[in-house]
């Protein structure tokens, strides 16, 4: 026998009909798994999940202070969608490790969600007609969008995290830009769907009628709880495979993240980096004892530096971590050398530190120049470091002197430091 007639018009489907070959008829889609519980539990899990995505995505711009200088800012022309913008503090000193962390962490985690998610409504994106309201067309558009921008989303995020990224453009305006496309029609999805959804969750059995249950469904080989549970599974697996990169003791179990493995090396200098100095273009004879010297600039003039002459200044020391946008960090290492304000000091800054431009050595890659502001040059625990952990810096970690700035991303704490200008940018 077949089933009731679906709204919109469409025929009841009975297995004595041939097998439909166009997957615009609603015999097509026969997974007996489908149905508006199923996808409504999926739903709710990324409301929760995509929202916090959403912020925490927000806050990494933030932390990159692109409104205080055009070379900390990597998306020039977003325009009123940079109204939220604030000056990022650095307090608590871990806050930029723990916001990138849960960013990219459960990004990851909710891959397996977002394709079940996706398999669950993909009859909706082949239904005819189009539309048959304005509302349903709304709806049409708002889920092609969702999906779309999920994708994309999704799909550049993790292939920044792994280092791979081969989409045309800067990652930096893409992942921003399409991060807002994504986000108003998952708003606009939500309103339209969250008391659907809550109703769907809240039965204890599908309507037949609804438009995602198939007319004629094949014989089930696992439950939609199992199904639930075959996604929440493999959730699960993939945090478990990428947490461990912002846990020193866990980071050999982050087999999905890119800096997963055992840490670089062993001693003082053995932990985490993204830029290796071979990879900066950084040249040793520039940054011998006799070639180096650190240019400081601002009110009262200009001071050069050698590392000698820094290791004589007032040192002090500061236990900081390390936190990359791709969502590894280290541990707080212990970071010893000159305060930023004390530079500030010398060049006519005595009680009120202003910002800062740093200028680097390297030669290749993004952030060889960087800006901070005065709230992070005047902290204490910002140093221009010239030992990590008792010992000289490594070539690889910023020798002879890199900046290290408490909650600050990982590249704004510029290595291979050559010159420094305090004042107006």
């Amino acid at each position: 026998m077949g089933r009731a007639p679906f709204p919109g018009g469409a025929p009841a489907y009975r297995r004595d009909m041939p097998a439909p070959s166009l997957p615009t008829a609603p015999g097509f889609w026969r997974s007996p798994l489908r149905g508006p519980r199923f996808t409504a539990v999926l739903g709710l899990v990324l409301l929760a999940g995509i929202t916090v995505l959403f912020v925490t995505g927000l806050v990494s711009y933030a932390a990159y202070n692109p409104d205080l200088s055009p070379v900390n800012d990597k998306t020039p022309d977003k325009g009123v969608l940079g109204f939220y913008l604030f000056a990022w503090p650095t307090n608590p000193h871990w806050l930029y490790r723990l916001t990138q962390g849960v960013h990219v962490t459960l990004g990851i985690t909710l891959v397996p969600v977002l394709l079940a998610k996706l398999w669950s409504v993909v009859p909706k994106l082949f239904a005819l007609p189009p539309a048959r309201s304005l509302a349903h067309a709304l709806e049409r558009i708002s889920l092609l969008l969702l999906v779309g921008g999920g994708l994309f989303e999704f799909v550049t995020g993790v292939l920044n995290i792994q280092l791979d990224y081969v989409f045309p453009g800067s990652f930096y305006p893409l992942h921003f830009y399409g991060a807002w496309v994504f986000f108003a029609a998952f708003v606009a999805h939500a309103v339209l769907k969250i008391p659907a959804a809550v109703r769907n969750v809240r039965r204890l059995r599908d309507e037949e009628t609804d438009d995602l249950v198939p007319p004629d469904p094949d014989q089930p080989t696992v439950s939609r709880r199992g199904a639930l549970w075959f996604v929440g599974g493999g959730s699960l697996l993939l945090f478990a495979t990428t947490v461990g990169q912002g846990f020193d003791g866990l980071r050999r179990t982050a087999l999905l993240a890119p800096h997963g493995g055992a840490d670089p090396g062993t001693g003082p200098n053995g932990f985490q980096i993204n830029k290796t100095a071979a990879y900066a273009g950084i040249d040793a004879a520039e940054t011998g004892e006799d070639a180096w010297r650190l240019v400081v600039t601002g009110r009262s003039g200009t001071v050069r530096l050698s590392r000698a002459e820094l290791a004589r200044l007032p040192l002090h020391s500061s236990a900081l971590p390390i936190a990359c946008v791709e969502g590894w960090s280290t541990s707080d290492q212990w970071w010893r050398g000159v305060r930023l304000r004390d530079l500030a000091a010398l060049v006519g800054y005595d009680d009120d530190p202003p910002d800062a431009f740093v200028e680097s050595l390297q030669r290749h890659g993004a952030f060889r120049r960087a800006a901070l502001r005065a709230n992070q040059v005047a902290d204490p625990r910002s140093l221009l470091a010239l030992y990590v952990n008792g010992e000289d810096l490594s070539a690889d970690h910023g020798y002879p002197a890199r900046v290290i700035v408490p909650a600050a991303p990982g590249v704004l704490n510029t290595k291979w430091v050559a010159r420094m200008t305090f004042g107006d940018l």
